[in-house]
């Protein structure tokens, strides 16, 4: 009886921790696939930006804030971007000014 509980125990704990199963790396890779889509899909907005990507994303999804100074204009803005992890497809929010 008792290797089958430890055996359902392991499984478990298996099943709790699919982060743990991506590499450090692997991370780091998805990091930077966001943040070049993300930039990309905001490039007609900005003069200059920097994507902050959240480190590991929601369960479905990769996210990023744009921010920089705008096109055309003296001011700074934001726009929240989202990056599916499925079909890798990215969709932007709208401009957001900046924090006050």
């Amino acid at each position: 009886m008792r290797p089958i509980v430890l055996l359902a125990f392991a499984g478990l704990v298996g099943l709790a921790m699919p982060a743990a199963a991506s590499s450090p790396d692997a991370w780091e890779g998805f990091r930077e696939e966001v943040r070049v889509a993300c930039l990309d899909a905001t490039k007609s907005s900005f003069e200059t930006a920097v994507a902050d990507v959240d480190p590991f994303g929601s369960e479905s999804y990769g996210l990023a804030l744009v921010h920089g100074k705008a096109k055309g204009a003296e001011m700074d803005l934001r726009i929240i971007c989202v990056f599916d992890k499925k079909t890798r497809k990215v969709e932007i929010g709208g401009e957001l000014p900046p924090a006050e």
